[in-house]
C-alpha cells in the first residue's frame, strides 16, 4: 500500500536555499538572531550585511563555486553568518559535530574534500591537531574579533564591502555535505542540494502555524533538524533566533519565559527534563503553545505528563538526514497530533512499508521498513555508489532502516530499528565505527557494539568483547571505556561492558547484531521481573 500526505502539494521553485531564506521581504530593524548567554543581537540588516560582507571575503580567499568549507562552531549568530555566506558563493558548507574529536574533524576534512575550516578560538588546538595529521593544506579561520594565533585570520579581518563574483547556483546543485552513517557502516557524506533544502523549509511551512515570533536554537546548527528547522526556517520567516551555544536546563526555561516563543523544538531527553525536573515549576511560559520533539521517539507517557505539566500541546516529527530532515510531522492544526505518534507524511511525500523478508508492501497497521519518496530525498552519499543504491533504489524510494507502522489515518509510530545506528540523545553512533577502534586494541580479539535503552538518553554504546588469549588476559571494563574514551566524541563512549567468548557471526562472516540485541533483551527484561 502507497501512503500520501493529507496536505496538498507545494510549489518548489528553482531558486537557491540562501534566495529562499535571506531573500524576500525582512524586518531589517528586528533583531534576527539573539545570543541568549550574552543578549548580543543581530538585526536582519546586521545579518544581511554579514554575509554578503563575508563572502566576499572568503571570495578573497579563493572560494567559489564547488569549494567545500566546514564549519565547527556552536549555536551563534555567527554561525548564520558563515553558512550563507559559503552558500552565497555556490560552496558547499560541510557542517561538523562541536563534540568532534581531532580524529573525527579529520576524517570528515578529508573525506570531504574541505578547503577551509571556520572554528571558535576555544577550538584551535584541536583544529591543529586534525590539521596536521593531514598534512597540513587546509586553511583556517576564526568567527571571533581577534584571535590569539596570529597566523589564523578572523572572519572580521577578511569580510569587505566587495561586489560578489558572479555565480550561477544550479537547484541540483550540492549545498550542504553533513555526515550521517545512513543505515549502517561508517559516516557517510549525505549530498543536499539547494532543491532538496528548499523543497522540505516549504513542506513544513504548509503543516506550521503562521503566526511564530520567535523560536529557541539549542539543537545543534551542525544536525540538520537544527540546521532546517529552526535555523533556516526561522530566517526564511523573519523571526527572532534565540540561540544557546549548548542546552541548559535553566537557561533554556528562561528563554522560555522570556520570549514570545509558542513553538519549541527539542529532543527526547528534553522532553523527559520538562515532564520531570523540579526547576520547570520555577518558570512559567506565557506564550507557549507547543513543543515539537524529534530525532527519536517519545513515548505516550511521556506526551501525556508533560501535557498535563505544561498545558501545551506535544506534536512530533520524524526524519533522516537524508530526507533533510522532514519525512514525517505533526501540523499544528488541533486535529493533527496523536500521543506517541510522529506525524503524517509531509506535502508531495510518498511512503510505504514493506515487509523485510518479501519486500512486500503492507497495509496499514502492520509493522514494516518504513520507505519514503520525495523532493526532499538527498543526491546520494558523496563517492559512495555502493551505499547510495542501498539506501535509495532505482525508483527513489529511501529505505530507511526503521521498523514503522501507519495507520488508517496515515499517523506513523516507529517500532523498532532494522539499521544498526545507536540513537544517544537524537545524535547518531555508528556500530561500525567504534568496533573498528576496539579492534586496535591488542588485547581485544573481537567485539560488537549494541545499543542498550538508557532512561536519560534513550539509548547508549555497550561493547561486547573477546579478550585476546583470554585466561592470561586482564583487561577490564574500565580498560576498554578508556580506550576508547579520548577517540571519540563524548555521546559515542561506550557507557556498558561484557566480556564473551566468541561474538555470533552468519557464514560470510557478518555480526549476528539482532542475535545479541535479542539476547540483550532477554537479560533486561530478566532483570525486572526478579524480586528485589
Amino acid at each position: 500500500m502507497h501512503f500520501r500526505s493529507p496536505y496538498p502539494d507545494v510549489c518548489i521553485p528553482d531558486i537557491s536555499i540562501g534566495d529562499l531564506v535571506l531573500g524576500g521581504a525582512k524586518p531589517l530593524d528586528a533583531p534576527a538572531l539573539v545570543d541568549a548567554g550574552t543578549g548580543r543581537q543581530l538585526t536582519y540588516a546586521e545579518l544581511l550585511k554579514g554575509v554578503r560582507c563575508a563572502a566576499a571575503g572568503l571570495a578573497s580567499m579563493g572560494i567559489g563555486k564547488g569549494s567545500v568549507v566546514a564549519l565547527w562552531l556552536p549555536n551563534s549568530p555567527d554561525f548564520a553568518i558563515a553558512f550563507h555566506a559559503v552558500l552565497k558563493l555556490g560552496a558547499i558548507v560541510t557542517p561538523v559535530s562541536t563534540a568532534a574529536t581531532p580524529r573525527e574533524l579529520a576524517f570528515q576534512l578529508g573525506n570531504g574534500g574541505a578547503r577551509l575550516l571556520v572554528t571558535t578560538v576555544a577550538f584551535l588546538d584541536k583544529a591543529h591537531e586534525a590539521i596536521a595529521a593531514m598534512g597540513g593544506y587546509i586553511s583556517l579561520l576564526v568567527i571571533e574579533q581577534t584571535c590569539p594565533d596570529h597566523r589564523v585570520p578572523t572572519l572580521a579581518s577578511i569580510s569587505r564591502d566587495d561586489e560578489l563574483p558572479s555565480v550561477r547556483i544550479d537547484p541540483d546543485d550540492i549545498a550542504v555535505l553533513p555526515y550521517s552513517s545512513g543505515t549502517t557502516g561508517l559516516p557517510k557524506g549525505v549530498m543536499l542540494t539547494h532543491r532538496n533544502l528548499v523543497a522540505n523549509l516549504l513542506q513544513i511551512e504548509a503543516m506550521e502555524h503562521p503566526d511564530l515570533r520567535a523560536l529557541v536554537g539549542f539543537l545543534p546548527f551542525f544536525h540538520i533538524y537544527g540546521m532546517q528547522v529552526i535555523l533556516n526556517y526561522g530566517l526564511m520567516h523573519g523571526l527572532t533566533i534565540v540561540t544557546l551555544p549548548r542546552f541548559e536546563l535553566e537557561l533554556f526555561l528562561k528563554t522560555l519565559q522570556e520570549w514570545p516563543i509558542k513553538l519549541a523544538h527539542i529532543v527526547p531527553p528534553v522532553a523527559i527534563a520538562m515532564a520531570k525536573h523540579p526547576a520547570v515549576d520555577n518558570y512559567r511560559f506565557p506564550h507557549l503553545q507547543w513543543l515539537l520533539c524529534a530525532a527519536a521517539p517519545l513515548g505516550a507517557e511521556i506526551t501525556q505528563a508533560l501535557k498535563q505539566r505544561l498545558g501545551v500541546g506535544i506534536r512530533q516529527g520524524y526524519g533522516l538526514t537524508e530526507t533533510s530532515p522532514a519525512a514525517f510531522y505533526t501540523g499544528a492544526r488541533p486535529d493533527d497530533a496523536r500521543d506517541g505518534k510522529t506525524g503524517v507524511l509531509v506535502p508531495n511525500t510518498e511512503g510505504r512499508v514493506v515487509d523485510i523478508a518479501t519486500g512486500a508492501d503492507l497495509p496499514a497497521g502492520e509493522a514494516g521498513e518504513v520507505w519514503m519518496r520525495g523532493p526532499q530525498v538527498m543526491k546520494g552519499y558523496l563517492n559512495n555508489p555502493e551505499a547510495t543504491a542501498r539506501t535509495v533504489d532505482a525508483e527513489g524510494w529511501l529505505h530507511s532502516g526503521d521498523i514503522g507502522v501507519i495507520d488508517e489515518d496515515g499517523f506513523l509510530v516507529i517500532v523498532d530499528r532494522l539499521k544498526e545506528l545507536i540513537k544517544v540523545k537524537g545524535f547518531q553512533v555508528a556500530p561500525a565505527e567504534l568496533e573498528s577502534l576496539l579492534l586496535k586494541h591488542p588485547q581485544i580479539a573481537d567485539c560488537a557494539v549494541i545499543a542498550v535503552a538508557d532512561d536519560e538518553a534513550g539509548e547508549v554504546p555497550k561493547a561486547i568483547v573477546v579478550r585476546r588469549g583470554a585466561g592470561q588476559v586482564t583487561l577490564t571494563e574500565e580498560d576498554v571505556k578508556s580506550f576508547i574514551h579520548a577517540e571519540v566524541a563524548h555521546y559515542k563512549r561506550i557507557r556498558h561492558v561484557e566480556f564473551i567468548d566468541t561474538i555470533p557471526k552468519s557464514p560470510s562472516g557478518k555480526i549476528l547484531r539482532r542475535v545479541l540485541v535479542e539476547r540483550e533483551r532477554g537479560v533486561a527484561k530478566s532483570c525486572r521481573q526478579t524480586p528485589s
